[in-house]
């Protein structure tokens, strides 16, 4: 599937921008009506068959991405798209019920199981699973971030970053979208662009032009003229590299490489080595840096020419038959289209990178009328575009449903909400911890507690000796406990705790964590912790297994 894809559809935010002097309590709204008004545009010259429903969704999710930590309140999300509150509430509802937000009172965020739908995109797109390896490597070696790229209409989006702890480092986050002219790989992506991708591209940078359309990356203070862009992709043609000399922001610079398909010939994605002008000047980075970087690309070139075809595992089953349950159960309040439209992005993945319109309602179960309507309103969002040989791709605006702030997500942020559930429905304190790097002590990463006047107190961060904690005992694979599954230790610690673990495992089956839950030995038996307790504790241990499963697909889960 070529990574630089065309789609006429018309750009997020493509209303003017107010000035930069102007003060945030005036431009917050400004922008907002302007989304809202991006909304009701997009609507209203929607074609007749697409799906309304699910462009409201989509719309919501695109705002909840953009929003600080992935999450607003529902009076937040009316505003900022124009929807009606109850409209709001019932699509919300919807995708609560999917996972892929939580309802937190009267807060929405973005929930990790979202992350399914950005996952479809790159397991279809192959590239991060072939290439990212040899990221990393070259990230290792040069002791510099590298990253992957691919193009997005004027646009470019990542893939995959190797970054390095500094306390100057990227900010940028997989998925996030950045504009074509102010990267080193935009230019590359422009050799292949046609005559109305440039017209696009001036459209946009007229009605944008302080690139308040791109959250990403902080607005333009001073304009450059859109010969200076055209200028470096005509260098970047001739060349085969281009530089991003501090165009993001001051201090950052860039030096790219596109990566070929040994079959076509086009422009895969493209890797880049980022630094900082106190490590490297642009042309020190790319006097030094530039041969290893080729030498990078031409390996990853033949990793492509040299991959297995693409295997497809099976799709999710049961997904229309589950929609409708859901419908029966919630009523109103719950969205089937929204639902049903969401499960045609999950028909694609490793081995289904293009999918005809009959192999779509067979992998979701759904009439083909109904995946029909969802593929036309995908491809008016721009999420999906047809081929010539009537087969549809997705695109990499799939990442722009939650991708970017999702693949920031650490361990305990997934597991909070799992322990403050349980912690609700047995009334005791819940943790997660990990092994030191020690192998002596356990450290708590997060914790729910209870409204007892007696409960096991434990900050987060807090260390304690493993051989003397359920927690510890887990996370240290005693044989007895491997095979048993869970650890109960009795007063170990403390006269009068008592306290039951089990472990949290990763997509490889390895052992990361431990969730626990600690009593009064007086309020349990050592019996009922295991016929009352266990049971709920590994529950909980499941879901939260299954959030980091989809979490942890294309990005490194930080433990802490």
């Amino acid at each position: 599937m070529p990574a630089n894809t065309t789609n006429d559809a018309a750009h997020d935010g493509g209303a003017a921008s107010p000035a930069a002097d102007v003060p945030p309590e005036v431009t917050a709204p400004v922008e907002a009506a302007a989304r809202s008004e991006a909304i009701a545009r997009s609507e209203a010259v929607a074609p007749a068959e697409a799906v309304a429903p699910l462009l409201r969704g989509i719309a919501v999710l695109r705002r909840l991405t953009e929003a600080d930590g992935g999450t607003l309140s529902l009076s937040g999300l009316e505003r900022a798209t124009g929807l009606a509150r109850s409209t709001v509430d019932r699509l919300t509802a919807t995708l609560a019920r999917m996972g892929y937000v939580r309802l937190d009172g009267r807060d929405v965020a973005l929930a990790p199981r979202l992350m399914e739908l950005g996952n479809a995109y790159l397991a279809a797109l192959r590239l991060p699973a072939l290439l990212s390896s040899r990221a990393d490597e070259l990230a290792d070696e040069l002791d510099e971030s590298v990253s992957l790229a691919v193009g997005d209409r004027d646009g470019i989006r990542f893939i995959h970053q190797a970054t390095r702890r500094r306390a100057m480092s990227l900010s940028f986050r997989i998925g996030d979208l950045l504009p074509a002219e102010r990267t080193a790989p935009g230019p590359l992506f422009a050799t292949e662009w046609t005559r109305s991708d440039w017209h696009r591209w001036h459209e946009r940078r007229a009605t944008d032009p302080q690139d308040r359309s791109f959250p990403a990356v902080p607005p333009r203070e001073h304009g450059t003229p859109d010969e200076d862009f055209e200028h470096r992709t005509a260098s970047a043609a001739a060349d085969g590299w281009a530089l991003d000399d501090q165009l993001i922001e001051p201090g950052l610079v860039a030096l790219s490489v596109p990566v070929r398909d040994p079959r076509t010939g086009r422009v895969s994605c493209v890797a880049s080595v980022v630094s900082h002008t106190s490590r490297h000047t642009a042309p020190d980075l790319r006097a030094s840096l530039l041969p290893r970087l080729c030498a990078a690309v031409a390996t990853m070139e033949d990793d492509l020419r040299t991959a297995p075809p693409p295997q497809p595992g099976p799709p999710r089953a049961g997904l229309a038959t589950w929609t409708g349950a859901s419908k029966q159960e919630l009523g109103r309040e719950f969205v089937e289209s929204l639902a049903r439209g969401l499960t045609v992005l999950t028909a694609f993945g490793e081995g289904r990178s293009a999918l005809t319109l009959t192999e779509v309602a067979k992998a979701t179960g759904l009439a083909r009328a109904t995946a029909r309507r969802a593929l036309i309103t995908y491809e008016h969002a721009g999420l999906v575009t047809p081929t010539p040989d009537r087969t549809f791709t997705l695109t990499p605006r799939v990442l722009s449903l939650g991708f970017p702030p999702l693949s920031r997500t650490s361990l305990p942020e997934i597991a909070q909400p799992h322990l403050t559930a349980l912690a609700n429905r047995v009334h005791e304190s819940t943790s997660l911890a990990v092994l030191s790097d020690s192998g002596k002590e356990i450290q708590y990463t997060a914790r729910a507690s209870t409204t007892r006047v007696l409960s096991a107190r434990v900050t987060v961060g807090t260390r304690l000796p493993a051989h003397a904690t359920a927690l510890g005992h887990v996370l240290l694979a005693l044989p007895e406990i491997r095979e048993r599954g869970y650890a109960l230790v009795d007063e170990e610690l403390e006269a009068g705790l008592r306290s039951v673990a089990v472990p949290v495992r990763d997509r490889t089956g390895r052992v990361v964590a431990a969730v626990s839950v600690a009593m009064h030995a007086a309020r349990r038996t050592t019996a009922a912790c295991e016929t009352e307790i266990l049971p709920e504790l590994s529950r909980t241990a499941g879901h939260i297994e299954a959030d980091l499963r989809v979490a942890g697909r294309f990005v490194t889960v930080p433990p802490t």
